[in-house]
């Protein structure tokens, strides 16, 4: 599959996990439903993580292990300031939310906060071990 389809997909689907993040408490199969998207939002790194180390390209693996520390650090940033926004105004902790929604979508998109920082952390991993076998 093309890089560059596989990264629009990606895109398409951490955008289609923000939105999604803004309904509060979904409910019944609308729950599972969110909690689909969270999960199919690893589907397209995956198969690129995949055809990376396939093909040994290096830099392809480091985009992902840096898309993946980002992605790690903003929401350890993001959930440190929600969690200390509890002293802002009614209306600076909720931008500090949305703040949270949009820069860790797929985890609040699945309402099962672990689950996605795993993945990412899986990603995270499989990129890393792959970089460091082929230095040697």
């Amino acid at each position: 599959m093309k890089k560059w389809l596989l990264y629009t997909a990606w895109a398409m689907m951490y955008a289609m996990c923000a939105v999604l993040g803004f309904i509060s408490e979904p409910q019944g199969v609308l729950y599972w439903i969110f909690l689909a998207f969270s999960l199919f939002f690893f589907v397209p790194p995956g198969i690129l993580t995949y055809q990376a180390v396939k093909k040994e390209d290096i830099r392809e693996l480091k985009r992902i292990r840096l898309i993946c520390l980002i992605w790690l650090g903003l929401t350890v940033c993001l959930l440190a300031l929600n969690f200390l926004s509890v002293g802002f105004t009614a209306a600076g902790g909720k931008f500090v939310y949305w703040l949270l929604i949009i820069g860790s979508s797929p985890m609040i998109c699945g309402q099962i906060w672990v689950i996605p920082i795993f993945l990412w952390g899986c990603l995270l991993s499989a990129a890393w071990q792959e970089i460091f076998k082929r230095r040697k």
